[in-house]
């Protein structure tokens, strides 16, 4: 990855795959990290734009691990990424397999449930799974801030390395490893750049060549009715999983939000499916019966976040994460798209709203040595504006940190706790990915 990318650049980065997915919608920039994008999806080419079964429904999930302070001043990770201590002796040591479901579809051979590696009940599933799976990483991730450790998967996309994923897999990370397995080799990564908005991101595996790239199918074509298989790395056990089911509905939005409800995204225009989507399979393809990945499962409700219960999983249409990935890799940045690594400021941030209504980002906590503090500021105060841009809440200074990266020079304004404006520069760190 070329650690000297800018936000502004749109030439392809040095040693960007070569790697076509063909015709893919263009997503438009949006004005802000966090504004949701529309209800419909720009159709790929040919694609009926009359609303689809199921459009304008909404879903709540909720988050599922901590908030930490990064330059994104507070971040979570959306269900489906599976997090545990980092006093876990490994990722063994406190998991359970997922229990296995017989069919509840009678007779047929693609039925609902879930199976690992070398179990389960349909032959055509385990197919699917072997298939499949050699062209997925199991990503694992160091949370420094947090003291935790978290778990989920990629898609490869190309033979030199390069993967797609959730952001909210690869959020709050201070280092990366990822385990192809075609080749069970495990790598060390780096995050070429990700969209918080749409939870998109690309991932390098460090001296990768020769792996085995997942088939791309079309998920304008994706039906209600339609069988579809869920892979990935299912409780973070490092065994490749599969659930089967079939899509219910399209066209579908959720509000995935932090487990304290201090933050909310919306993902709009998802897949919609009865297959049950477990904790740590989010980033892995959703598959059809050619084993060709017509979506990435995103996030599962929170009655099945960590476990094979539930009725509802949910993925993004694969034409969509690729016009992302396809961005990221290109070296395009845009108000949602960040290229390399991520910038610090060093700052916890109140979820609630400042004192009498302020408006502004109120700060409880400050890291040691970061750029917040040798900026002098403390609990108690509560960050105006950045650049002489307005910050109106955390989400706000979040959303004007996204373009910047680490060694930047900012400005920063600050209100104490006895009503003291300050204004001063400060040179930012880096910090945590995502």
């Amino acid at each position: 990855m070329d650690e000297n990318l800018d936000n502004s650049s749109e030439s392809t980065p040095q040693g960007a795959p070569n790697w076509d997915f063909g015709a893919r919608p263009q997503l438009g920039a949006t004005s802000s990290a966090f504004t949701p994008p529309p209800n419909e999806p720009n159709p790929a080419p040919g694609a009926s734009e009359a609303p689809r079964q199921g459009a304008g429904q909404t879903h709540k999930l909720i988050r599922t691990a901590a908030v930490l302070a990064a330059g994104a001043a507070l971040v979570g990770a959306l269900g489906g990424h599976y997090l545990w201590p980092a006093q876990a002796s490994s990722a063994n040591s406190s998991m359970t397999a997922p229990s296995q479901q017989d069919d509840p579809f009678g007779n047929s051979d693609f039925g609902r449930g879930a199976m690992g590696q070398g179990t389960g009940n349909s032959a055509q599933t385990q197919a699917l799974l072997n298939k499949v799976s050699p062209a997925t990483v199991d990503i694992n991730t160091d949370l420094g801030y947090q003291n935790a450790s978290a778990a989920g998967t990629g898609i490869v996309m190309s033979s030199d390395g390069y993967v797609l994923t959730n952001n909210h897999v690869i959020m709050g990370s201070t280092s990366i490893t990822a385990t192809d397995l075609g080749n069970s080799k495990t790598y060390k990564a780096t995050v070429v750049g990700y969209d918080k908005t749409h939870d998109v991101a690309v991932i390098k595996l460090t001296g990768a060549s020769g792996l085995q790239v997942a088939s791309f199918g079309n998920s304008t074509n994706v039906a209600v009715g339609q069988q579809v298989v869920g892979i990935g790395n299912a409780g973070g056990r490092g065994t490749p999983t599969a659930a089967a089911g079939v899509v219910t509905s399209l066209n579908q939005s959720i509000t995935a939000r932090d487990e304290s409800a201090s933050t909310a995204e919306q993902l709009s225009g998802l897949i919609e499916t009865n297959a049950p989507i477990q904790a740590g399979q989010s980033g892995g393809p959703l598959v059809d019966t050619q084993g060709r990945v017509v979506g990435m499962d995103t996030a599962a409700s929170a009655s099945y976040a960590f476990s094979t219960q539930g009725t509802q999983g949910y993925a993004i249409p694969i034409n969509q994460a690729l016009a992302i990935a396809r961005s990221i890799t290109g070296g395009h940045a845009s108000s949602t798209v960040h290229l390399g690594e991520t910038a610090f400021l060093g700052v916890k941030l109140s979820p609630s709203a400042t004192a009498q209504g302020a408006a502004g980002a109120k700060v409880i906590g400050v890291v040691d040595g970061s750029a917040a503090a040798k900026l002098g500021l403390g609990v108690g105060d509560t960050i105006t504006a950045v650049d002489g841009n307005q910050v109106t809440s955390p989400e706000g200074l979040s959303a004007l940190l996204l373009p910047h990266h680490p060694g930047d020079r900012i400005s920063v304004t600050w209100t104490d706790s006895s009503g003291t404006s300050h204004t001063a520069t400060t040179t930012l760190g880096s910090g945590p990915n995502g």
